[in-house]
């Protein structure tokens, strides 16, 4: 229900952190999600299935091993794979570094290399580096300076 209100009803631009949750949504009807998690190559026919059955499956990807594993494993009926390039802005946990020249490649390499099996819809930054904070001040100042860093990179 709380998804539902979330999304104004459309059923559509929700962000999961699991499968079991991609999986759950799905079953509720809504058919564009985005899989918050840089994919494993251990799910990829769980995510080869989701990407089938919805609309809109989305997963994030943050090197370029994982994108020649989409390449190599295309989805069928001339649907693509949906990825946002995962951006590291400080957290720590997860994607690439947005000054690091290999992100910007591999955002290239996306865009131009793969048309046919992947398309990049685009960048994504989680600012998991706020749970310490222990005031407003500091989590505004994380998020300009993620935003900083998202807008400068898409600005390259």
């Amino acid at each position: 229900e709380g998804a539902e209100l979330a999304t104004g009803g459309t059923r559509r631009g929700i962000v999961v952190s699991t499968l079991a949750e991609a999986r759950f949504f799905a079953a509720g009807g809504f058919d564009d999600i985005l899989y918050a998690y840089p994919l494993p190559a251990s799910r990829l026919e769980e995510c080869a299935a989701l990407a089938q059955r919805l609309q809109a499956f989305q997963v994030l990807l943050d090197n370029p091993q994982t994108l020649e594993l989409l390449q190599k494993h295309p989805l069928p009926d001339g649907k693509r794979w949906l990825v946002w390039l995962k951006l590291d802005c400080g957290n720590g946990r997860a994607g690439l570094p947005p000054t690091d020249p290999s992100s910007l490649a591999l955002a290239w390499s996306i865009a131009q290399d793969a048309p046919e099996t992947v398309t990049l819809v685009g960048v994504y930054a989680h600012c998991g580096n706020t749970y310490s904070c222990r005031d407003v001040p500091s989590i505004q100042a994380i998020a300009r300076a993620t935003t900083a860093a998202v807008i400068n990179f898409v600005t390259a």
